[in-house]
């Protein structure tokens, strides 16, 4: 399975590790490589496991999912994390979202569709609800205005792109031939001219506004 999803799985109910463990198991292109029973041990095995996607719930006792999620941030983690909730609420999903989460579904999940998602996620994709991505894409243009795109120099506008398109410091460096500090740069600066708080409300307005490759 060297080329399997490597995914780690979040939760502190030890019955939803194991069904979602049983769901995954029989998917011959993704490995279940590690569990954690709150978010700071999820922080510490995404650390030492190295997994391309995260199954993360959100309420959990201790370090909740959405504080996981800013210190992966923090740590630059390049995994891509998918909340798995049996919370509806805009106000219980939107946080995640904005502290870098790639999308979510629902606990009761069926296994095919849970597989697509972090098949999904792993290529890059943002899964949003419509409810949700319209709630997002509120917030990013009453904080953004019009016009703001013209701000952007060319080299800008390839690194927004490529942030739409799901990828890491890293990975972008690499596609543009730069060092990872230049592209914390770019980000930093593309974040202030377009008055967003982070990568998801860049990609969000990319996609609105049409930056995508």
């Amino acid at each position: 399975m060297a080329d399997a999803i490597k995914v780690l799985l979040v939760d502190d109910h030890q019955v939803v590790r194991r069904g979602l463990r049983t769901f995954l198991e029989v998917q011959d292109d993704i490995e279940v490589v590690g569990e954690a029973a709150d978010g700071a041990e999820g922080v510490d095995r995404a650390e030492e496991l190295k997994p391309d996607v995260i199954l993360m719930d959100v309420k959990m006792p201790g370090m909740d999912g959405v504080d996981a999620l800013r210190r992966l941030r923090e740590l630059d983690n390049p995994a891509r994390v998918l909340i798995v909730t049996s919370f509806t609420e805009q106000r219980t999903v939107v946080p995640a979202l904005r502290a870098g989460a790639a999308g979510y579904v629902y606990k009761d999940v069926d296994p095919d569709a849970l597989a697509g998602a972090i098949r999904s996620v792993h290529a890059g994709h943002i899964l949003l609800q419509p409810e949700v991505a319209g709630a997002l894409l509120s917030q990013e243009e009453a904080n953004s205005g019009q016009g703001r795109a013209g701000s952007l120099t060319e080299r800008e506008r390839e690194v927004l792109g490529l942030i739409a398109d799901g990828r890491s410091n890293r990975e972008i460096a690499r596609a543009l031939v730069l060092s990872e500090k230049t592209v914390k740069t770019h980000v930093s600066n593309i974040l202030m001219k377009l008055d967003l708080a982070d990568r998801t409300q860049a990609a969000l307005w990319a996609v609105r506004h049409g930056l995508t490759g």
